[in-house]
């Protein structure tokens, strides 16, 4: 593997923390022996180009430094080749990170992790979702939790995850369960009514809601974690549940796996690692070791 490896920046992520990670984490590769190149890029589309080039070029790993808007970013880079990725999770959510039990908020650490596991080459292969091209890597929401995100997302203010804690009391109000119609594999298409439908790669979001708590990376599996119709109130009392995955025992809450997931249903936007993937119908696919990633 080439000493030359390319640190990707959000300088944005996390409200500044992007930024100021930059720093510690290339120093750390830097005294490991590495040659950092910076790609920062004007905005979200430039930014890819320039690690889609960096990877082309035959960079030695690609090391995305922000939260999962970042990572999830990177993704669409690295997907599909061997270039490893290294995460300097800095940003709100950092689910991914988390996935793969990596440092959360510490750049020198995971600068030093990801220089250890490139050098030892302890690199591990693990699936991703992919929906009409666009790869992710831990959950892909539909539901109650998108229209949370969708409402998040046109709020000004105020920042952080407080936003979304308010943009779900606002949801909570005009709360009604969703009719959809799934289908697994190639399986009979089920019509359910459902508050929310979250297919898993990984186990969490939102920063570690354990929405999908037994989703595995390396089982060419998703767990579609599917919340079915229930009051306010209910959804009140399970909500809170999801951040140690103990909702998944309640009888509101079954979870099904499959490799492929197709939803159907009116009015939704679907969200995979936070980012916008576009109104349902979609369909997603879990595609066995699509990524190499530094790992501890």
């Amino acid at each position: 593997m080439t000493s030359e490896i390319t640190l990707f920046v959000n300088p944005t992520a996390g409200r500044g923390r992007g930024a100021r990670a930059a720093q510690p984490a290339a120093s750390a590769l830097r005294a490991a022996g590495f040659s950092v190149r910076t790609v920062l890029g004007e905005n979200a589309a430039d930014a890819l180009t320039r690690a889609r080039d960096a990877v082309e070029g035959g960079t030695g790993a690609l090391i995305a430094v922000g939260g999962d808007g970042m990572a999830n970013l990177a993704l669409q880079a690295v997907a599909g080749t061997r270039t490893p990725l290294g995460l300097v999770a800095v940003g709100t959510g950092n689910d991914f990170a988390r996935a793969l039990g990596l440092p959360i908020r510490d750049p020198a650490a995971a600068g030093r992790q990801i220089a250890e596991s490139l050098k030892g080459s302890r690199l591990r292969d693990v699936d991703l979702g992919q929906v009409n091209g666009t790869w992710f890597g831990t959950v892909l929401a539909s539901g109650f939790d998108s229209r949370v995100n969708d409402r998040g997302n046109r709020m000004r203010r105020p920042s952080g995850r407080v936003k979304y804690d308010l943009a779900m009391l606002a949801e909570l109000a005009a709360f009604r369960p969703v009719r959809y119609r799934m289908t697994l594999d190639d399986g009979e298409t089920r019509e359910i009514e459902a508050t929310l439908v979250a297919v898993g790669n990984g186990s969490s979001y939102g920063g570690g809601m354990k929405i999908c708590a037994g989703a595995d990376l390396g089982d060419g599996l998703f767990d579609i974690t599917v919340v079915g119709p229930c009051t306010r109130r209910t959804l009140l009392r399970v909500f809170p549940k999801v951040y140690r995955g103990t909702h998944l025992s309640h009888p509101v809450v079954s979870v099904h796996r499959a490799a492929r997931v197709e939803l159907v249903a009116d009015g939704l936007t679907g969200y995979a690692d936070g980012e916008p993937l576009g109104p349902l119908p979609l369909t997603a696919r879990c595609v066995p070791g699509a990524v190499r990633v530094a790992i501890p």
